[in-house]
């Protein structure tokens, strides 16, 4: 059978079994009306019309809309074959002849009275079967301390922005507590295994045990009443939940209960010693293998239904115990044989990373092993960092197994300007002319979410978009005017300087970390290399701060405007950092002394004021949602170290040390700040004592700051303090570029503010 057949069939498989696992054609429309009323408010509502028929793809197969009427007080025709669909449909409308915009920061909805009418009426399919969402990581960097309000939200953008498959994993620990109990694993077993909330994700994967634990019997509880309204409201619009599914670790206590069982220790990951990693791995051949794996699935489908589609990653950057094609043919198909067992419809949605994060390993017979032990069109593929790195190119598309063209865009939820749009931009279609390509579908697959909107806006538009958008300038200039709600020069031109230097990355430098010198520990060897000229961003931040007079009362503006001023701060981090380091080499104390301290006791506190003022770049809004959770102070203390632990050291003795770094007022404050005013302190001394710079022991220092920081109880405001705008044009005035800022002191909207 020809590759693009399998794809095609496959998708049509899916296609089918969503619908009827969604309902009817009227719960989903009824469900996309709920929307439309949470979003515009139940008066603008009625202005909209909205149908669910199936009939609208009769013709492609694919998801449809169709938009129709408007104009003169007459109603707004929203038609969508299936309810995410027709949600896309009213987001088009919205935002095409609205000028409306929706994103995690906030929306701009105000809509023109009468409502726009649309010429005609406006049919569009979709080319890509599947919209895809989620890493596997957004759970526990983005997602952890969600309560519903927050999940309701999210799955409304999904719904709009036309997502029709994602994960959905909460709750799963809570069955595979009810498995491990049956196979006789003790409740203090159970507990010693599970990783703490802010680390599950690795625990599914196999990377981790233990650390951050031991989950609370509460945690169970709201994560299992969690799960099951996410999964209804999904399964309202069409949307296909992808479930978890067996990937072969276990706990070691299951060598007490099962003696000879065969299992492998895996080898360390993350730098965790095997206290906290070296996961066991049960041997495919094993015959508790397909029993273990049926009895969770069977659970977990009892509990929560199923879509047919599961997710598993056996060796997400783990070695495997051999690299022998016959034993990873082996270890694919045991998994696969395990969820045919409960579901003889499964299909197995498998990260690609593996692939490209372990090159060395991942031979072609290895690849050609894992690929070719499902049977063609059941293994459903995230190339999961294709607009950096695609897997598909080397591969011959999976070897025509089907695959989704991810953006993954940003690790570890970092703050941070970055983009690569143009890759971005033209990777789908590319990848769709590809030779043989098995190409089905486009996704995001970001490690965190809530930063860089407008990578997202893009990645989301070109999932209904046969061809690349034609000029990329004109598209983010009608992206700030739909963002603002406002056409504005001087905001425009701004966005255009933010696309072709902070979002047009490309080449090695490509990584979507934020390795500012900011967020690392410092060091004399820091890379200050970025892949744009800085002059851009600090160009951008004046811009927009010319356009406040005009912008402030808009939320997203502000939002934007701490955004690029945060960027330009960090900037400007890297720029004091080098004078210093420059002074310390060449022996000069005073001007060390100099860059250090505005660097310390200048910069950095104007940037906590300055993330103060807005509650999403907060610390203590980020701990008080792990708080919410808790149902007592002992927990809610141990959710909060969970928390103070992942932004950080990541593990008990920094394993991973500052990877989910963010910008967050408090943090920049007691941990980021005293750590540079360590490092200052130190190079001074060893000037004037006339001795090397010890790094060792610097890091030792450094590692008590940072370890006492995760064990503080300090409670932090949550509740945003000063005003955005006027700090940022203080902040602004007292950095920027003499030459500048002089000019602009002269205009009336920015006067000069005292340090």
């Amino acid at each position: 059978m020809e590759v693009v057949t399998v794809a095609v069939a496959l998708g049509f498989l899916l296609l089918v079994g969503a619908a009827g696992s969604a309902g009817d054609e009227a719960r989903e429309a009824a469900a996309v009306r709920a929307l439309v009323a949470r979003l515009l408010g139940p008066g603008p509502a009625t202005n909209f019309s909205v149908s669910v028929e199936r009939s609208l793809a009769a013709e492609s197969g694919l998801d449809t809309y169709s938009l129709s009427g408007g104009g003169g007080g007459a109603q707004v025709r929203v038609r969508g074959s299936t309810g995410v669909a027709a949600a896309a449909g009213l987001h088009r409308y919205l935002r095409d002849f609205c000028g409306c915009h929706v994103a995690w920061s906030g929306s701009q909805l105000r809509l023109p009275r009468p409502l726009p009418a649309v010429p005609g009426e406006l049919i569009e399919a979709t080319p890509n079967r599947y919209r895809y969402y989620q890493n596997v990581c957004t759970q526990s960097y983005s997602f952890v301390w969600w309560d519903w309000a927050r999940w309701e939200q999210e799955i409304d953008w999904m719904a709009l922005n036309g997502i029709n498959l994602a994960l959905a994993w909460s709750g799963q620990e809570a069955i595979w507590q009810r498995v491990y109990l049956a196979l006789g694993l003790t409740q203090s077993e159970i507990d010693e295994y599970f990783t703490g909330p802010a680390f599950l994700a690795w625990g599914r994967m196999g990377n981790l045990h233990t650390w951050g634990g031991p989950l609370p019997h509460s945690w169970h509880l709201k994560q299992l009443y969690l799960q099951h309204r996410v999964l209804d409201r999904m399964r309202s619009f069409g949307m296909i939940p992808v479930l978890p599914a067996f990937p072969g670790h276990v706990p070691k206590a299951i060598t007490r209960v099962f003696p000879q069982v065969n299992v492998t220790q895996l080898g360390s990951w993350g730098h965790f010693n095997c206290s906290y990693s070296c996961s066991f791995l049960l041997a495919p051949g094993d015959p508790m293998f397909p029993i273990i794996g049926s009895l969770f699935l069977r659970e977990l489908t009892k509990e929560f239904g199923t879509d047919h589609i599961y997710g598993a990653d056996t060796f997400n950057e783990l070695q495997p115990p051999s690299s022998e094609p016959s034993y990873l043919a082996a270890a694919t198909a045991a998994i696969y044989a395990a969820m045919t067992a409960v579901d003889p419809g499964a299909v197995w949605l498998l990260q690609g990373w593996i692939f490209q994060h372990q090159p060395d390993f991942w031979g072609p017979a290895q690849v050609k092993a894992v690929l070719e032990a499902v049977p063609r069109g059941r293994l459903l593929v995230l190339d999961l960092f294709a607009e950096t790195r695609p897997v598909y190119l080397y591969t011959a598309s999976f070897l025509g197994q089907p695959f989704i063209w991810c953006m993954l865009h940003n690790f570890g939820g970092n703050h941070g300007l970055y983009g690569t749009l143009e890759a971005v931009n033209w990777g789908p279609k590319a990848a769709r002319l590809f030779p043989n390509s098995s190409m089905v579908g486009t996704g995001m697959a970001p490690e965190g979410i809530n930063q860089n909107e407008v990578v997202y806006a893009l990645m989301a538009e070109l999932g209904w978009r046969k061809d690349p958008v034609p000029d990329l300038a004109a598209w983010v200039t009608s992206y700030a005017d739909r963002r603002y709600g406002v056409s504005l020069g001087d905001a425009e031109a701004a966005w255009r300087l933010l696309l072709r230097s902070v979002y047009n990355c490309s080449g090695q430098m490509c990584s979507g970390h934020n390795r500012s010198p900011l967020v690392k520990r410092p060091s004399l060897q820091m890379n200050t290399t970025v892949w744009y000229n800085r002059s851009d961003v600090f160009e951008a931040w004046r811009l927009l701060l010319t356009a406040a007079p005009t912008l402030a009362a808009s939320p997203t503006f502000r939002y934007d405007l701490l955004d690029v001023t945060r960027q330009a701060v960090q900037e400007l981090v890297s720029l004091y950092y080098e004078e210093a380091r420059t002074a310390y080499l060449n022996k000069e104390l005073v001007s060390l002394l100099r860059a250090g301290g505005i660097l310390v006791y200048e910069l950095l506190p104007d940037l906590d004021n300055l993330l103060a003022t807005d509650g999403r770049f907060m610390l203590g809004s980020w701990l008080e949602q792990a708080r919410a959770v808790a149902v007592s102070e002992t927990e809610a203390q141990f959710y909060e170290q969970n928390s103070r632990y992942q932004l950080t050291l990541w593990g008990p003795t920094g394993n991973i040390l500052d990877y989910a770094n963010k910008q967050l007022a408090g943090l920049v404050a007691d941990y980021y700040a005293p750590r540079w005013q360590l490092f200052m302190e130190m190079l001074a001394n060893s000037l004037t004592q006339g001795i090397p710079f010890q790094q060792h022991q610097f890091d030792q220092n450094a590692f008590q700051l940072e370890q006492a920081f995760v064990l503080s109880v300090e409670r932090y405001p949550s509740q945003p303090q000063g005003d955005t705008v006027e700090l940022a044009k203080k902040i602004f005035l007292k950095y920027f570029p003499r030459q500048v800022s002089g000019s602009l002191r002269q205009t009336d909207h920015l006067k000069p503010c005292s340090p």
